[in-house]
């Protein structure tokens, strides 16, 4: 995380000088430039030192710091994609990039005919939004089954068992929204 534009903000209204700083919070000096200058982003700890010698709260410090190529993420056909084997049958493309970043996972989940995905079952305040995209499937979810085609969709907490299985004769594709698994 990137707080050097709001560092320099914090530090400049105070009349506090980077050597000031430095001595103040045990910061090596070239640590603080270096994180001005966004070449770095410093530690968790040094973030507490310096949040300590401004006599600031430390979310102050990440007060409006998103950097505004991160607002915007676009895929384009040509990106680079992460496949992955969800089971013999199932595979899984996700659709952006940075994905810790994210407070939602975008995936493009096919599954075979006669194919399912592994059951899964995530941590507590874990959703997921599913979108049939092609093909028929069956939603396992807990001890409910659901039946889903062509452009049904299913919103549910993750956190309770869950599967898919193709229930047609052709690839089924669903588009599979999660929030990130918190670790």
């Amino acid at each position: 995380m990137y707080i050097g534009k709001r560092l320099r903000e914090l530090r400049m209204a105070q009349g506090m000088s980077l050597s000031g700083l430095a001595e103040k919070s045990g910061v090596q000096i070239a640590t603080l430039s270096r994180i001005e200058h966004l070449k770095m982003t410093g530690t968790v700890e040094s973030h507490m030192n310096i949040a300590r010698a401004l006599d600031i709260d430390i979310t102050q410090l990440y007060s409006g710091i998103i950097r505004e190529e991160d607002r915007i993420d676009l895929k384009t056909s040509r990106s680079e994609t992460d496949v992955f084997i969800h089971s013999d049958k199932s595979s899984y493309e996700i659709l952006t990039t940075k994905v810790s970043s994210k407070k939602m996972m975008p995936i493009l989940l096919k599954i075979e005919a006669d194919g399912r995905t592994n059951k899964e079952k995530s941590h507590a305040g874990t959703e997921k939004f599913i979108f049939v995209l092609e093909g028929k499937i069956e939603a396992k979810i807990g001890k409910e089954s659901y039946s889903l085609s062509k452009n049904n969709t299913l919103y549910f907490d993750a956190s309770l068992e869950h599967c898919l299985i193709n229930k047609g004769k052709t690839t089924a594709k669903v588009l599979c929204v999660a929030t990130p698994v918190a670790l």
